[in-house]
């Protein structure tokens, strides 16, 4: 792997690290990629049996090209073999200031940590890049197992379906409010498509606006979405579950997958044809096609511990639950701090009384400066 060695590292990463970061022969090698131009990356990160599809340079040239984000992945060797991989974006901001994230807009991005790497001088190392990049906080989305960590800055649920069953037997195991859903679905005459085609990215982009303007929150920009549709969908990463009503789109939802596993990364609906169940009869769709092609398992994303009517959603469907923890450390005070779920508030009767246009060019100003 290529890349530039960090030009200041503290003593306390090691006795085989000198200060100016050149290494000796027991040291870790620590160095700063660029993972959406490094070839070598993806071949490295999917040999990790804890892999996601969010690890992926797809992912990252998706963050970086939209919202003008910088790519500075740490990876630490020994002896040329890799022993820690963590995904990292600077956001850079006149208005909410420059950090690095692991990584924007991702549910959780563990650090990958192979064999008996000592996690805490890659914690000394996160705190070196972030004095050299003058950041005035790292957060990463996943534990690092390091003794230095403390409570979570903040955590969600996340749930993952086990898909190695089959889908047959998934479905004799969703709950029975789940089974009738589908089976209300296929009855009312509602159809599913699963999509690679940039015209469904464009279909669930309509529903995805009137999505977040119902949930007083404004949509991502639409230069996201064909980001996604040229990096991860068209090139066969990806595809969007369509349904429709006649005509009329009812409900829609992309997924991203590599060989194994997958993720239910955003759906959208129309509200006016929810009695029909789509979003029900989209997800099953999903799964059986993943299921049947090997997939392995299928993450349901993040919920926030208010959102309780979303988690018994995900919990019906069979998915097993775990805690996403988030840790922020602040440059400024050289301390843990905590962080706030802002996906509620105040600012929810506001969104979801504007116009969709205004909507969709607020959220194109916003987000660049969000993570």
């Amino acid at each position: 792997m290529t890349g530039q060695f960090i030009t200041e590292v503290p003593q306390s990463v090691g006795s085989g690290t000198r200060l100016n970061g050149s290494p000796t022969s027991e040291a870790l090698e620590i160095r700063i990629l660029d993972p959406t131009c490094d070839p070598g990356w993806d071949r490295l990160v999917s040999s990790h049996p804890d892999f996601t599809f969010f690890h992926s340079s797809a992912w990252m040239r998706v963050l970086c090209e939209t919202y003008g984000h910088k790519a500075l992945a740490l990876y630490c060797s020994r002896h040329g073999k890799p022993k820690v991989m963590l995904p990292l974006v600077e956001v850079a901001s006149r208005f909410t200031g420059r950090r690095g994230v692991s990584l924007p807009f991702t549910d959780s991005c563990d650090p990958l940590v192979f064999g008996d790497s000592d996690p805490d001088i890659v914690f000394q190392a996160l705190r070196a890049l972030a004095r050299e990049r003058e950041w005035k906080h790292f957060e990463l989305r996943g534990r690092l197992a390091c003794d230095l960590l403390p409570r979570p800055s903040i955590a969600f649920h996340g749930h993952s379906l086990d898909l190695r069953d089959g889908a047959e037997v998934l479905f004799n195991k969703f709950a029975s409010s789940v089974r009738r859903a589908i089976r209300k679905a296929e009855r009312s005459g509602l159809t599913v498509r699963l999509s690679t085609s940039e015209e469904a990215i464009r279909e669930f982009y309509r529903l995805h606006a009137r999505t977040r303007r119902r949930h007083g929150l404004p949509p991502q920009p639409f230069l996201f979405f064909q980001n996604i549709y040229r990096e991860i969908i068209k090139p066969g990463l990806g595809f969007v579950a369509v349904a429709h009503d006649g005509s009329k789109t009812a409900a829609a939802a992309v997924y991203f997958h590599t060989e194994k596993n997958a993720v239910f990364k955003f759906g959208a609906s129309d509200e006016r044809c929810q009695d029909l169940r789509p979003n029900n009869l989209v997800m099953w769709h999903a799964i059986r096609h993943l299921a049947c092609n090997d997939v392995e398992t299928l993450h349901l994303g993040r919920t926030s511990h208010r959102n309780e009517g979303l988690r018994r959603f995900k919990l019906a469907w069979g998915a097993g639950e775990e805690p996403i923890e988030y840790f922020r450390f602040d440059m400024r005070t050289n301390d843990w701090a905590a962080s706030r779920d802002s996906t509620s508030g105040s600012h929810n009767a506001l969104f979801s009384k504007l116009p969709l246009s205004l909507n969709r060019l607020i959220g194109a100003a916003i987000y660049p400066h969000l993570d």
